[in-house]
């Protein structure tokens, strides 16, 4: 799954080309859901970056607590709300890492899953835009989560897409058909991403210091085999 960000200050041109800047990028050590975050959207044929809700909040939604952070690519036609916005609404959300939890005998062991470059890189996510009057509006997200491959297959069993710049605009666009924006639905190749242990007291979303995504262990990638969690 996918219940907490790592997002440094991006350069979005270390991303896509010709971004429309509507809002800086949030940045966050320790980033969870209910919360603020960047996202990128086509709109009349321009990227642009702006800010959305991470949770899937339509309009007709009742209760906030209940606006879902993730979606499966499997049944996305399940949900109305997802159903829709898999249709026309795709956006992007610019991290450096994402959160995961391995479940140790007693606990659980907080990883940090980043490119083994450590440049950033683009989760696949739903969006829709709510009206709170005639004027104002605001957005809000769901990530899109798929089954995982090497090296995160002994971490967790979701993960969410990643999409590839190369592959951003047909993502985004709701011109490309849907059997083609599905197809672009799969786990990232087992050379781009790696996992490291970090320090527990990212388990706390209220911990917002730059130290929470400090290893603690080497990074497993899919070159190298299960590591032990080496975390205080």
């Amino acid at each position: 799954m996918a219940g907490r960000l790592y997002i440094e200050t991006l350069d979005t041109a270390r991303l896509l080309d010709d971004v429309l800047i509507d809002s800086p990028i949030v940045a966050s050590p320790n980033l969870s859901p209910r919360h603020w975050l960047s996202m990128l959207r086509l709109e009349q044929g321009r990227v642009h970056l702006g800010r959305a809700f991470w949770g899937m909040t339509p309009s007709w939604l009742k209760v906030l607590d209940h606006a879902p952070h993730c979606a499966r690519a499997e049944s996305l036609d399940e949900r109305r709300m997802f159903r829709e916005a898999f249709a026309a609404r795709r956006c992007l959300i610019p991290v450096s890492g994402v959160y995961i939890w391995k479940q140790l005998p007693r606990q659980k062991q907080p990883f940090l899953v980043t490119r083994i470059d450590r440049a950033p890189f683009m989760l696949a996510g739903l969006w829709c835009r709510y009206m709170t009057d005639l004027k104002t509006a605001f957005d809000s997200m769901a990530l899109i989560t798929v089954d995982v491959d090497a090296p995160l297959t002994p971490l967790t069993d979701r993960f969410p897409a990643v999409i590839d710049a190369d592959q951003a605009t047909r993502w985004l666009s709701s011109d490309t058909p849907l059997s083609q924006a599905r197809a672009l639905l799969t786990p990232a190749p087992p050379a781009l991403l790696g996992a490291f242990p970090v320090e527990r007291l990212v388990n706390d979303p209220a911990n917002q210091h730059w130290h929470c995504a400090r290893p603690t262990g080497h990074m497993m990638t899919a070159t190298r085999g299960a590591i032990q969690a080496t975390g205080h």
